[in-house]
Order: structure tokens, then sequence, then C-alpha cells
């Protein structure tokens, strides 16, 4: 092996750390951003948004992100636009095992807003850092993974710390409301949405997971494909 040839695998495994950390540090920022964003718009004074359409608009913005990508990945706009009718319209086995996830997911995204909205920021950031939690406890049941007994402690320690904030919140107020712009809230709604909400999130996960494992597929047409059956879904579930 040449000097150049090290050299250039030297740089690739560099970048592909680089790319990981920077990728780790957005996605901490993404999740904290969201849940103190979605507590803040649904308690504003003002009069209040539909969830169910704000959940609609953030599809729309991942469906177009992710048709980006999948034009990038092809090389051109006639290539990606035939990859994506290949992939999602003439290759229906794999378009309705992605319907899981995808009818999943919308169940999830609204019951995070009933959340957030019946939920303060802390709590209801920490009570979804149960969803780590589900994740492990599906893929030890479906994928059959094994965890390493400090990987057990880890998710114990979790669970206890998500005990520990609803023990210590129990002494406030279990609803109040105090505008008429604003929802009555209730504090057993919250938990109750953000734990389904963990459940959800686990299972959809491992499974979608397990679809990457058995297709060939790039992922950003997996992701274009769950966009448009939840576009199609909503759309005919607004029109009833």
């Amino acid at each position: 092996m040449d000097e150049d040839t090290k050299k250039s695998q030297v740089y690739a495994g560099s970048k592909r750390g680089y790319i990981k950390y920077v990728s780790l540090v957005i996605l901490t920022l993404q999740n904290a951003v969201l849940g103190l964003s979605m507590r803040y718009a649904r308690t504003r004074d003002v009069e209040m948004f539909s969830s169910s359409a704000a959940v609609f608009m953030a599809e729309v913005f991942k469906l177009i992100i992710c048709v980006a990508l999948v034009m990038q990945e092809s090389g051109n706009i006639k290539k990606g636009v035939h990859s994506m009718y290949t992939t999602v319209i003439l290759n229906v086995k794999d378009t309705l095992r992605v319907c899981v996830p995808s009818f999943l997911y919308i169940v999830q995204n609204n019951l995070l807003y009933v959340s957030a909205s019946n939920l303060d920021a802390a709590t209801y950031q920490v009570t979804y850092q149960l969803k780590l939690l589900t994740t492990a406890l599906f893929a030890v049941v479906v994928l059959k993974r094994k965890l390493k007994k400090w990987q057990w402690l880890a998710l114990g320690l979790l669970a206890a710390g998500v005990a520990l904030v609803q023990l210590s919140s129990t002494g406030t107020s279990g609803s109040n409301k105090t505008s008429p712009n604003l929802p009555q809230q209730s504090r057993v709604l919250g938990f109750s949405a953000a734990l389904a909400a963990c459940f959800i999130s686990g299972f959809a996960g491992i499974y979608f997971e397990k679809v990457l494992k058995e297709s060939d597929i790039s992922v950003s047409i997996l992701k274009c494909s769950m966009n448009e059956i939840y576009h199609n879904f909503f759309y005919k579930f607004y029109k009833q």
C-alpha cells in the first residue's frame, strides 16, 4: 500500500468521525430546541393553532429535504424521479412495509403535542427520554440484541430519574388555565401521552431499522415513501 492510499484512508476515516460528532451535536440541539419550542408554542396567550396542521407542515419540509437528497444521490432530477417511481410505485412490497412506521409516527407526533401542552418543558424533555428505554426493549425483543449489564444499569438509572422528576412535580397543581386561549392542562394526560409516544417511537424506530436491514433501498427513498403515505393519509383524514 503506497503513501497516498494510506493518507486517503486516514482522511476518509477522520472525515467520517468528524461527521459523526457533528451529527451528534446537531441531533442533541435539535431535540432540546424541539421540546422548548413546542412547549412555548402551545402555551402562548394567543389563538391556538392546530397541532395536526403543525405536524403536517413539518412532514412537508421533511419530504422536500428527502426528495432533494434523492436527487443528489441519483445525480440529476430525471434519474431521481425514476428512482423514486421505481421504489415507491413499482416496489409495492417495501412501500407497504413502511406504512407501519409512517402511521405510527402520525400518532406519535400528535401525542407529543398533547404532552407538550400539558407538561412543563423540563418534565416533558425528561419524560420523553424514556424512548431510549423502550427502544432498547424492542431491540431485544424484535432484533434479538443482547445488552450488556452496564447498559441495563444505565437504562435503569434513566427510568429512576424520570420517576423522580414525576414525583417532584406532584406537589404542583394538577391542572391550570390562566387564559381562555389556553386549553385546560392535566399532568396525568401529559405524562400518559408522552409515555405512549415513547413506546410508539421505540417500536417504529426498531421496525424501520429492521426494514432497512432487509432491503437494499436508500434511506432517503424510504423516507420519501413514508412521507408520501403520511400525506395521503392526512389529506383524506382532514377532508373527512
